[in-house]
């Protein structure tokens, strides 16, 4: 059910388009006011939510630990799976949001012979993601050629690696092909397996169409239908100086890919996207693991009186031979 409703949605959201812009003839709203809006609810929703999770307090160490801990000497340590400073959490967090380590370690289980539980790696998830994000910043990388001039070195440069093979006129982008390939491989995976199908809702599929769409709207416009370039530049310099302008002739399916990457970044921070500023902020990956070399204290305890057991023997010291209990004192 939350896959059809997100289907939807997203039809719904193409609709729109086609009715503002070749009904209504709506090109300010959809190419200004709109942007405009998507990213001033991103920004105050992005903040807002980073300034939350800062501010919820983390009284205890509470890391994952998948690894031996600092122990003896002799004792072999995993100073990445198991930090116990700083310096080590932080590059368990880089190997994260770098690589999706995790992921890499990532184990299925299935009951066999009707009782007996097996464990196995299940890998595929990791090359997946990983084609997913990179591809996905690759493609933002090159988006930045419309919203600056001159176009920077490292803008210059993403166009040129991936667009290396040089198939056909316009150049292919591999990324134009990975990309949508990998939202193809998240999709099936959340559809297949019967235990991820299960607990998978709107908020899960909606993204995913969300940004297959967008991939399938750039693809026609760059190698199908084509647009005024020229007219795109012109629009997205002029959103990104506060000087916008809707030069004519775009073509309604630049409005379609501009309308439904604005709602994506209006969702964005109150979806599970948020986890691209989540992961810096989650506590079982960026704390050490030293509770056995530091004392962690709750720093809004109610304050309690404590007594030591010699005194807690000197209270109860009469009932205390009476039950027979050993005592340290005679």
């Amino acid at each position: 059910m939350g896959m059809i409703f997100s289907l939807f949605a997203v039809v719904a959201l193409i609709a729109i388009v086609l009715a503002g812009v070749k009904v209504a003839a709506w090109y300010s709203v959809f190419g200004i006011l709109v942007p405009y809006a998507a990213l001033g609810v991103f920004l105050a929703g992005f903040i807002r939510r980073v300034l939350k999770w800062a501010c919820t307090p983390v009284p205890f160490r509470i890391p994952t630990t998948a690894g031996q801990q600092l122990s003896f000497p002799w004792i072999r340590r995993s100073p990445l799976d198991n930090p116990s400073s700083a310096a080590g959490a932080a590059g368990r967090v880089l190997l994260e949001v770098l690589f999706f380590r995790s992921l890499f370690r990532n184990t299925g289980f299935e009951v066999r012979d009707g009782a007996k539980i097996a464990f196995h790696r299940e890998k595929w998830l990791w090359p997946a993601a990983l084609l997913f994000h990179y591809s996905l910043l690759v493609i933002l990388i090159r988006h930045l050629r419309f919203f600056t001039e001159p176009v920077p070195g490292f803008v210059q440069l993403a166009g040129r690696i991936d667009g290396a093979l040089q198939v056909g006129l316009p150049g292919l982008y591999v990324t134009d092909l990975l990309f949508p390939a990998a939202l193809v491989i998240l999709f099936i995976r959340r559809v297949a397996i019967p235990r991820v199908r299960y607990i998978s809702l709107a908020a899960d599929y909606f993204p995913l169409f969300l940004l297959l769409a967008l991939a399938v709207s750039g693809v026609f416009m760059r190698y199908f239908t084509r647009i005024d370039v020229i007219g795109a530049k012109e629009l997205a310099m002029g959103l990104a100086s506060f000087h916008p302008s809707v030069p004519g002739g775009i073509g309604v399916l630049f409005h379609i890919h501009l309308f439904l990457a604005c709602t994506l970044f209006a969702c964005f921070p109150f979806s599970k996207l948020m986890h691209m500023g989540g992961i810096f902020l989650s506590p079982t990956r960026n704390l050490p693991n030293d509770s056995r070399m530091k004392r962690h204290v709750n720093p809004w305890n109610h304050p309690v009186r404590v007594h030591t057991y010699r005194e807690y023997e000197d209270r109860f010291s009469g009932r205390m031979a009476e039950a027979g209990l050993p005592m340290e004192k005679d």
